[in-house]
């Protein structure tokens, strides 16, 4: 089984350390990880596969190893656990990773849904038509301010066939296909894909609300509890941190009710995947590079 492609939610009745360290693991490094795939995999590299050349994987099962490896230094002593544990501490190991990241990413969907709405309303005006900040089945396309940040880039929102088509759905948006919400200002440039990509308003405030502090959009930070980096120790940007808080303002912005990986309408899974493999991209080295600092 690929480890990162998110599997079946499971429920341990435990808590842990490894649930706290979820739920940064799913901001930071990988939000839809497959912990029960990873381990074993991970564990298969450290063992029977240890021989085998790195450059004998595929570049996914590469990826995967750095995750992996990525975790083991993060969590002290669970490289020893998962070793001499057997195949029970595995399983209670990604149960509990699982639980963080879920609880973290369903944390994050909860207080976004309101806040979004905020940041996106004009100073001194009200969305037209109004928008309720715990329902989403007005917002995506059906409505105008969502559509044209969710409009994808090369299309024209305020061209009326173009709109009645995302609106009817004629026109189906896969994750692949990148949001204006995306790019500073909301304006995609063709001749030069990287202007202001992922530097939008929309995102500082996401990202500035999940990992320093709701308040912390403002200009003056009021807030009384620590964030999440400060709680986590996060000194940095990280790029699938990155990724994170666009797929969560994405899934916002649409009419989907509930998050799910499986769920075709948001394909929120392959636009979060999408995002990660352009940062991994040798080519696109310099503009990642420009982008985490």
């Amino acid at each position: 089984m690929d480890a990162l492609q998110l599997g079946p939610r499971k429920r341990p009745a435990a808590t842990d350390p490894l649930v706290h360290y979820g739920c940064h693991f799913g901001r930071t490094v990988h939000a839809l990880c497959n912990f029960q795939a990873l381990l074993t995999n991970g564990i298969l590299r450290m063992g029977e596969l240890a021989e085998i050349p790195e450059e004998n994987f595929m570049a996914e099962e590469q990826q995967e190893h750095r995750i992996f490896q990525e975790l083991l230094k993060s969590v002290v002593g669970l490289e020893e656990c998962l070793m001499q544990g057997g195949d029970d501490k595995v399983d209670i190991v990604a149960e509990l990773l699982t639980k963080g990241t879920s609880r973290a990413r369903g944390d994050d969907t909860k207080s976004l849904k309101g806040s979004v709405l905020d940041w996106i309303t004009p100073k001194g005006q009200n969305l037209v038509p109004s928008l309720s900040h715990n329902v989403k089945i007005d917002r995506g396309f059906h409505h105008e301010q969502m559509g044209a940040l969710l409009c994808p880039a090369g299309l024209d929102w305020s061209h009326s066939e173009t709109r009645a088509k995302l609106q009817s759905s004629e026109i189906v948006v896969t994750g692949d296909q990148w949001s204006l919400f995306l790019y500073a200002d909301y304006h995609y440039d063709p001749e030069d894909p990287w202007n202001g990509l992922l530097r939008s308003a929309l995102l500082v405030c996401a990202y500035k609300h999940v990992f320093t502090s709701p308040s912390s959009v403002d200009r003056e930070p009021k807030a009384t509890r620590l964030g999440n980096a400060r709680i986590h120790g996060m000194t940095r940007i990280t790029l699938p941190s990155i990724a994170y808080i666009a797929m969560q303002v994405r899934f916002t912005l649409t009419s989907s009710p509930v998050f799910s990986h499986t769920d075709t309408v948001t394909d929120s899974e392959r636009f979060y995947n999408s995002i990660l493999d352009i940062f991994e991209d040798l080519e696109e080295k310099q503009e990642v590079d420009d982008l985490a600092v």
